[in-house]
Order: C-alpha cells, then sequence, then structure tokens
C-alpha cells in the first residue's frame, strides 16, 4: 500500500543517509551498509517447522526482508523483484537465499509461509519469529512495523519497513535495497557480490 512506503520510508532514509556520511561504494548500485548495521544474526523457526539460525545460511548471500503474506502489495512486488533478479542471475542464484520473515506471526504460520514462499522460488524461505524475536530483530534492523486495527471480522494490515537488507556469505551486511531499486539493479551488484567474495 502507499501509506505503507510512506509511513516508513525515514527508516530507510536514514539508513540510506548514514550510507552517504561514509561513502557508498563505487562497485555498486545498491546502497552500501557496510560497518552500519549489525551481522546477520537470529534464531527463528523456517517454513518446515525446523529451529534455525544464521549459522545455518552461512556460505550463501542472504536477502533479509520483512514482511507478511497477506500484505496486498508492496511484499509481493518486492518478493516477485526479487525473484526476477534470481532468474537473472542464472545458476548463481543457487547461491542465494531470500529470507522473507513474517511481521505478522500470529497468522502466518509454518504452512501458510510455506505455501506463501513457493510462488516466487526455491530460493525463499520464510521465516516465523515469535514476539520477542520479532521484536529483538526489529531493534538490530532497525525496521518498524505497526499493527492496523482489526476490522469487524478480525482482519487487519500491517504497516512495515520495505527494505531488502543484502548480507555477503560471512553475515556481514553489504547492501540496502530500497523500494526504487529494479531486479537488475539487485542482479547486478549480487554478481559482483557473488564473485569478489
Amino acid at each position: 500500500m502507499i501509506r505503507t512506503l510512506q509511513k516508513w520510508a525515514p527508516a530507510a532514509l536514514v539508513l540510506a543517509a548514514l550510507a552517504g556520511c561514509v561513502g557508498n561504494d563505487p562497485h555498486y548500485t545498491l546502497t552500501s551498509i557496510s560497518g552500519l548495521v549489525s551481522p546477520l544474526e537470529f534464531k527463528m523457526t523456517n517454513q518446515d517447522g525446523q529451529p534455525v539460525t544464521a549459522a545455518d545460511y552461512r556460505h550463501d548471500l542472504v536477502l533479509l526482508y520483512f514482511g507478511y503474506t497477506r500484505c496486498p502489495d508492496e511484499c509481493p512486488t518486492t518478493l516477485t523483484m526479487l525473484a526476477n533478479a534470481l532468474h537473472t542471475l542464472g545458476p548463481q542464484a543457487s547461491q542465494v537465499r531470500v529470507l522473507f520473515v513474517t511481521v505478522d506471526p500470529n497468522r502466518d504460520t509454518t504452512g501458510v509461509l510455506k505455501r506463501y514462499v513457493s510462488n516466487f522460488g526455491p530460493q525463499f524461505v520464510g521465516l516465523r519469529p515469535d514476539q520477542d524475536e520479532l521484536t529483538a530483530l526489529s531493534k538490530r534492523y532497525r525496521i518498524s512495523y505497526h499493527y492496523e486495527k482489526p476490522d469487524k471480522y478480525g482482519n487487519y494490515e500491517v504497516d512495515h519497513s520495505s527494505a531488502v537488507f543484502i548480507f555477503d556469505g560471512g553475515g556481514r551486511a553489504r547492501l540496502l535495497a530500497l523500494s526504487g531499486n529494479t531486479s537488475q539493479q539487485v542482479a547486478s551488484d549480487l554478481h559482483r557480490l557473488l564473485t569478489t567474495s
């Protein structure tokens, strides 16, 4: 939804501004966040109901994105863009994982997450934090989310940050993709990370 982008854009802009202070890496199109964002670290449950940690994804490039399966527009648009970027990468896409972390764990069960991410490709993994883990992650990566008031049927939307955090194979934060970035830009920078890391 448009208000999702407008409401939480400042968080992404703060990261972009901080990156600008230290100088963007001229080799990349996306925003450099090296040294600005904490390394990849978490404990959650994956779409198959198994406990996982960041260590399970070492040696892969990890794209970390926060959303929810009932999101009407921003999430499917972003995930489709990432799927297109991975398609552009070709065989190199096997070295990339897109971790889709739900900000709506009450409704997004592991089964729901599994069905949802299967629409985008085999590199996509659904992760379900409990509420304490979600709170810790939001602080660690400075993302925001807010539950709207439920309607009379109990349905509600969740406003949330829309940035994609990109970590190298060692779990170090490297790049930030924002809503204005294209699949070609993401694919190009992922290729460069894969060939220079």
